[in-house]
């Protein structure tokens, strides 16, 4: 005698649907020409996360960048922001949140360290969202330029032309242009490249400064150490392709990226 085939359970009209995750890639690939930069990357990226994407030189990490900011086009899979298809312009990024710094810096020499984080500020008009810490936003982007450089260490110099600036400055400066649209998906491209021990500590102290306010944080790094201490999760690519993802704990372990790194990360 059969079982009785018991019903499927029936879905609470009443339950609030889980958030959608504030990034998530899904089978993520890109070829120029005969040459696959990414092959099938999955990853997400929840509210309020760090995640960290490694990999050596020509692994496909700043491919990925470049896919949700659509400067490329995907060949097949997706990039959803917040649960919707991602904007195909940075206007369009600003709009929905997402702000970027670019790993060379890209600030506009000729220009004081104010007028640089008033470029992104004004195309912004910050304001409608929240603050970093759940306060309102300035209204105007002067007033917003001002309370990130503050915050930054970087307001007495706010007049200085940035091309003056010691590198570690400028490094903040790029930090600041990103962090002055109040944004809630961050994208980090080598944050710690370049600087000592000193100003990667202070830049740890920031970007858990800045999650904690909510904010979610995509960050693609070669500096183990600082992913290991900021990162609540951790992807591996080697070669376009995903080969670990975990804690950092899991990832420092896993023999496919002492592989991928030849040794770089140790256990």
């Amino acid at each position: 005698m059969s079982r009785p085939t018991r019903p499927s359970p029936r879905p609470d009209p009443g339950a609030v649907p889980a958030p959608a995750p504030r990034l998530e890639v899904a089978g993520l690939t890109v070829s120029f020409g005969g040459l696959t930069a990414l092959d099938g990357v999955d990853l997400t990226v929840g509210d309020a996360e760090t995640v960290a994407l490694i990999g050596p030189n020509g692994a496909g990490k700043t491919t990925v960048f470049n896919a949700v900011c659509g400067l490329v086009r995907p060949t097949s899979g997706s990039v959803r922001i917040g649960g919707a298809g991602a904007p195909a312009s940075a206007t369009g990024l600003l709009g929905r949140g997402v702000a970027r710094t670019l790993q060379g810096l890209g600030l506009f020499d000729g220009m004081t360290v104010l007028e640089n984080v008033l470029v992104p500020a004004t195309a912004a008009r910050v304001g409608p969202r929240r603050g970093a810490r759940g306060g309102a936003a300035p209204s105007e982007p002067r007033a917003a330029a001002d309370a990130v450089l503050e915050r930054l260490g970087l307001l007495d110099v706010a007049g200085t032309p940035v091309e003056a600036l010691p590198y570690p400055d400028r490094k903040r400066v790029a930090l600041a242009r990103a962090l002055v649209t109040r944004p809630r998906l961050l994208l980090l491209d080598e944050p710690a490249g370049g600087l000592g021990a000193e100003d990667i500590a202070a830049l740890a102290g920031t970007v858990r400064d800045v999650v904690a306010g909510g904010c979610s944080v995509l960050l693609v790094e070669h500096h183990v150490d600082f992913v290991m201490d900021v990162a609540d999760r951790v992807v591996v690519l080697d070669f376009g392709r995903v080969v670990a993802s975990g804690t950092p704990d899991q990832v420092r372990a896993d023999p496919a990226v002492e592989a991928a790194y030849l040794g770089l990360v140790a256990a």
